[in-house]
């Protein structure tokens, strides 16, 4: 079986490594060896091995007929998604770790696949090697999913750690996440939560059946989360993480979105530490679940990808079925969404809060925190607490999620 790998990056050359180090296993489970004849990449790489493979030129991929499935680790939305829609059309199935192409192009390329009778399976682009994909399209078919929640980001899941730990601020933490290589020189997408919702619309997708539009979901990301947040957090036992969640409320009735929440630590998702992802899942059958592994880097997230290769030399010829469809999915308003509110006020009494919001669960004062107080809301709607917080003017600081 010939394969070529489109990007020799820090997963491309996973890839590589993954099929090579473990090429005999591979081979027994796919029943026949997989070699990588061609890997497309701008750049040469005199010294490495691989350059007798190296071709600059997409047309030599597209047009060779041994080239039965291509593997997509370029990223971004260009030409990534060209390359992968000629592949699909030519009749070579595609296995991608891009979550942005997945989020953005997933009904058009599946729906290809589908009349080719060949794959487009991306495994990785959600959670790195946690097989959260595979589970939701197999091991979980007799459920009847209504919650998917997690942390799908372990840039920002470090970058919290550290803070709640340290006591650092974000630009702190943001920094040495760079030097760590944890985060782009342009973080944007993860700590503004991009890479967040598009995870998430792509695990909803394929639970509830429906398309869920990235760009409709309601995403908050983590750059106003400050030291002081982290110390209301210390004192109540608490730790904040970025989540992508959402449900199925009625037939037709969802939610999503993503956003910074406070997690107790009955709470699994409380002692999810550093880089590392953690996916919820709730079946109306199963009960709860959760997915924990390495959310990202170089061969966590290959060998998500080579997996998603055995699979489709498994199933060269027909489409492994999964849930997703093109029905697009309509989303709640943000605002008609409940929860409840940790919120952060100065030069406030508790008698002023209480008349903007009836009784309050809970009040902290942490020591280290004079001038200042926070409170838990009641469970009410998002709608509900924007019109009530009005009444505390600019002495609100800061408001954060409570996980329930």
């Amino acid at each position: 079986m010939k394969i070529a790998v489109l990007g020799y990056g820090t997963v491309g050359s996973g890839v590589v490594e993954v099929l090579d180090v473990n090429q005999k296993l591979i081979a027994s489970r796919a029943k026949e060896k997989i070699e990588v004849k061609y890997v497309l990449d701008l750049r040469d790489f005199p010294g490495d091995k691989i350059q007798e493979k190296i071709v600059h030129d997409y047309e030599v991929i597209a047009n060779d007929p041994e080239i039965k499935i291509v593997v997509e680790v370029m990223g971004g939305t260009g030409a990534a998604y060209t390359f992968t829609k000629r592949a699909l059309e030519a009749g070579k199935s595609v296995c991608t770790s891009n979550k942005a192409l997945v989020a953005q192009y997933g009904p058009e390329l599946m729906e290809i696949a589908k009349e080719k009778k060949i794959n487009f399976l991306f495994e990785a682009s959600c959670g790195g090697g946690i097989p959260i994909i595979r589970a939701i399209n197999g091991s979980l078919t007799a459920d009847e999913i209504n919650e998917v929640s997690g942390i799908l980001n372990g840039t920002t899941n470090y970058m919290l750690d550290k803070m709640i730990t340290e006591g650092a601020d974000f630009n702190t933490v943001l920094k040495e996440a760079q030097e760590k290589g944890y985060a782009e020189a342009d973080p944007t997408a993860d700590v503004e939560g991009q890479d967040a919702c598009r995870k998430i619309a792509i695990l909803s997708s394929l639970a509830y059946g429906k398309f869920l539009n990235f760009e409709n979901v309601y995403t908050e990301g983590i750059t106003k989360i400050t030291p002081e947040d982290m110390e209301y957090a210390r004192e109540m036992g608490r730790s904040i993480k970025l989540l992508g969640t959402s449900k199925k409320l009625g037939d037709d009735s969802f939610y999503a979105l993503v956003a910074p929440f406070l997690v107790g630590q009955e709470n699994p998702l409380y002692g999810v530490k550093g880089v590392f992802n953690s996916i919820f899942v709730h079946g109306n059958m199963l009960g709860d679940a959760m997915f924990y592994g390495s959310g990202a880097g170089k061969l966590p997230t290959a060998s998500a990808v080579v997996a998603d290769v055995v699979e489709a030399a498994k199933h060269l010829h027909d489409t492994i079925p999964n849930n997703w469809s093109n029905e697009e999915m309509t989303l709640m308003e943000p605002d008609s969404v409940e929860g409840r509110f940790f919120v952060r006020v100065k030069d406030t009494s508790l008698d002023e809060v209480d008349k903007a919001f009836g009784k309050v669960e809970a009040v902290i004062e942490p020591d280290s925190l004079p001038e200042e107080f926070g409170f838990i809301t009641r469970l009410m709607t998002q709608g509900e607490y924007k019109e009530r917080v009005k009444a505390l003017g600019e002495n609100v600081l800061g408001m954060i999620r409570v996980k329930d």
